[in-house]
């Protein structure tokens, strides 16, 4: 899509299944009852995995980078995550035509896995690998499956950013915490349009109606909560897109009112 003088892309990488009555951990089966048009044939989300490409001209970043070339088979023991599979964004990147060498800035909005998966890897040589400050402070706090290894990979790049600052053209940082201590959105604007890169503040286009809906992975609650209905409110805005990494095929999107309630209503 095109935002003024910016390319706006999305570089799949893969998906990871969530299971619904773990992820949201206070839903009870009638909940997902009336909402099972969210649901896959296996009765799970589909939560999409990648990253968005901005582009102005010759030059390029990347905002997240996709969980890798690597996947996990369904752990039953998990109680609110399943399969992930990831691979796909270098190729994707380069079908719309960029190189890794040539992606100047990979923002990463918070440290999970399917975050950082080709970051860590080192597949970005030229690129600086911004970190809202109070992210990588926590870092030590990180979750299990990022590792002390991935956290010393990244070190080598890492440049840590503050909220507003100003990363790429028209590109801002904002600080959206609750899922993790430092997690950030970003804010791209050009003229009169602006597209809020979501990254974990929203995980699935049911939060759009149900915000206040607790999720299994948000470190604090109460204040991801907090984020989430202040973004319900701004993606209403009319001059205000959305790009949600997770909602499966419908990432551009903005929210709309029917009756009262907010959905999510996909760009065409």
């Amino acid at each position: 899509m095109e935002l003024g003088d910016l390319r706006i892309s999305y570089v799949p990488d893969g998906a990871v299944g969530l299971k619904p009555r773990g992820w949201f951990p206070e839903t009870s089966a009638d909940d997902w009852r009336d909402r099972a048009h969210h649901l896959d044939g296996a009765g799970q989300l589909v939560a999409s995995i990648g990253g968005l490409l901005v582009e102005r001209g010759p030059r390029a970043m990347l905002i997240d980078a996709g969980f890798g070339p690597v996947s996990r088979p369904d752990d039953p023991g998990n109680p609110a995550v399943g399969a992930t599979r990831g691979g796909d964004l270098l190729d994707n990147l380069a079908a719309l035509g960029r190189a890794p060498g040539e992606i100047e800035a990979v923002a990463i909005t918070h440290l999970h896995t399917d975050h950082i998966g080709w970051a860590h890897r080192g597949a970005f040589p030229a690129a600086r690998i911004l970190l809202a400050e109070p992210e990588w402070e926590s870092r030590e706090e990180h979750a299990p499956d990022v590792t002390d290894e991935m956290l010393t990979a990244l070190g080598a790049q890492v440049e840590t950013v503050h909220d507003g600052q100003e990363v790429f053209p028209g590109v801002r940082v904002r600080y959206t915490s609750g899922h993790t201590p430092g997690h950030a959105s970003y804010v791209i604007t050009s003229g009169d349009q602006r597209l809020i890169v979501i990254g974990d503040a929203l995980h699935s286009a049911v939060q759009i109606a149900e915000p206040t809906w607790p999720v299994w992975a948000d470190v604090d609650r109460a204040e991801a909560i907090r984020t989430r209905q202040d973004l319900v409110r701004e993606l209403q805005e009319p001059s205000t897109i959305g790009f949600a990494v997770h909602f499966a095929d419908v990432q551009f999107g903005r929210a709309i009112t029917d009756s009262g309630t907010p959905r999510w209503q996909p760009l065409p």
